[in-house]
């Protein structure tokens, strides 16, 4: 269909907003640092579309600097105790899995959460096996169990 027949208020009115997760919105020092960036980014975007007059990209900039915003207005910043004897948010866990897998994850908040980087969300199940537990403890993985090798910060 000819965008001459489309309603562009459509567009703008239908763009859902972000949703923003029910869990506590905790951050690493690195993680507070993405969010600033990002709430940075989306009032460029949004400061270019508005300049522009470009109301597909207002609207979608609109919505990222209200997503940003959100996250930045709720982020609380923790960081893990320099003794590693229990499982905390921001520490680095290495597991071995019963299939002989050696992985290490640092658990981060929703945001920086990157589980192909090695980083997964203190809300995925994994984190939450691991979180609080103790070097030589073992844990659900999936569908298989793992046994904690290593704890760092």
């Amino acid at each position: 269909m000819s965008r001459a027949f489309v309603n562009e208020d459509t567009f703008v009115d239908s763009l859902p907003d972000r949703p923003v997760s029910e869990h506590p919105n905790l951050v690493t020092e690195r993680g507070l640092g993405l969010i600033e960036q990002a709430l940075e980014a989306a009032r460029a975007a949004y400061g270019e579309a508005q300049a522009a007059g470009d109301r597909e990209a207002l609207a979608s900039a609109g919505r990222d600097l209200r997503y940003w915003s959100a996250r930045r207005s709720t982020a609380q910043l923790r960081v893990p105790t320099q003794t590693a004897e229990t499982v905390q948010f921001g520490h680095a866990v290495t597991i071995l899995r019963e299939d002989g897998r050696q992985q290490t994850f640092r658990i981060v908040g929703e945001d920086e959460a990157d589980p192909a980087q090695g980083s997964i969300s203190h809300v995925s199940p994994l984190a939450r096996a691991l979180l609080g537990k103790r070097l030589g403890d073992v844990v659900r993985a999936g569908k298989d169990e793992a046994e904690i090798t290593a704890i760092r910060q």
